[in-house]
């Protein structure tokens, strides 16, 4: 019995695969990518709008989270043996080696923010369902767009079991670090 095979092949990444190419400078240093399961997905650009919405995040963290946290900007989480998203902001679990001898993985962290003004619905059908499967107990997006902040929490395999929208003053605050909080008008007002 011979084995037929349909062409083109996908190769899938694995998560040290992608980071050894990174390492190994195979990606211009510019590029903005995701290693999303197996995928090696380029961002989109980043505007205005949405940068402005990552620093007042940035800000209101570090103030609110203190030494209790890591506020981690955009940086590289292994959630995954295929997968190593980059949110918008990460609160992580405080590590005595400030995450310079690896990268932090899905048990690491506390909560996970995506802002979104082009991207949200990449943000919602993908990276969502993807922090779910891999056990990110809590993902906020901020949706530049309609001005509110989606919540959800208690992930399973086949998704968050709780969600719901935030808007104007309404208070949310991150169910592992109560002291970090946010009314989304703090985002909007301006």
């Amino acid at each position: 019995m011979s084995a037929i095979l349909e062409y083109p092949q996908r190769h899938p990444v694995s998560a040290e695969e992608y980071l050894r190419m990174g390492e190994a400078g195979v990606f211009a240093p510019e590029a903005r990518l995701e290693l999303i399961e197996g995928e090696i997905i380029e961002m989109a650009p980043i505007g205005s709008p949405h940068a402005g919405r990552v620093k007042m995040l940035t800000r209101l963290f570090v103030q609110r989270a203190g030494d209790r946290a890591v506020v981690s900007v955009q940086d590289p989480v292994i959630v995954s043996e295929r997968s190593v998203p980059q949110p918008d902001l990460a609160l992580l679990k405080p590590r005595a080696d400030s995450y310079t001898g690896a990268h932090p993985t899905a048990a690491e962290i506390l909560l996970a923010v995506e802002v979104a003004d082009t991207t949200l619905a990449f943000d919602l059908g993908t990276k969502v369902p993807l922090y779910a499967r891999c056990g990110v107990p809590e993902v906020w997006v901020v949706d530049v767009n309609e001005r509110v902040v989606r919540v959800y929490r208690e992930p399973s395999a086949s998704g968050y079991q709780t969600s719901f929208t935030a808007a104007g003053d309404q208070r949310i605050a991150a169910i592992a670090l109560p002291e970090v909080w946010l009314e989304p008008r703090e985002l909007f007002s301006k």
